[in-house]
């Protein structure tokens, strides 16, 4: 492995999911081997955790095929979720009892910023992180 020097400029992979629930661990294994590649294993805990819930989300709520981007620049790293649906990815208010919704809480506390960007007829759900 190398250090993040070992990405020469900007550099951007994508990948395409079902909308079947074992493509959130498709996704983070697709991010991990990207991250390794790219040399910022620092990078790969949080960015597999996070992908995971946007994939997680675009299954469940979307429950259309989805792209991942995964770019770098520097030491940014951008994550993004393509989906073919027009709901909107937004947090939803957390219950002391809640059993889900805590996916993208999660995101915001641990990603250096995220949004949503309507695409076509779908949407974009996105993370960034410094590596």
């Amino acid at each position: 492995m190398g250090n993040a020097g070992d990405v020469a400029g900007p550099a951007t992979v994508t990948a395409a999911f079902a909308p079947e629930p074992h493509s959130a661990g498709a996704a983070r294994r697709f991010v991990a081997t990207t991250l390794a590649a790219w040399g910022l294993p620092e990078a790969v805990e949080v960015a597999c955790l996070l992908t995971s819930e946007l994939v997680a989300n675009a299954v469940l709520h979307a429950r259309t095929p989805l792209r991942l981007v995964l770019a770098t620049v520097d030491r940014s790293i951008r994550v993004e979720v393509h989906d073919l649906s027009p709901l909107v990815a937004a947090p939803r208010p957390l219950g002391s009892n809640s059993m889900s919704g805590r996916g993208l809480h999660m995101v915001d506390r641990l990603s250096d910023a995220w949004g949503m960007a309507p695409e076509g007829g779908g949407k974009q759900v996105w993370f960034a992180l410094s590596a």
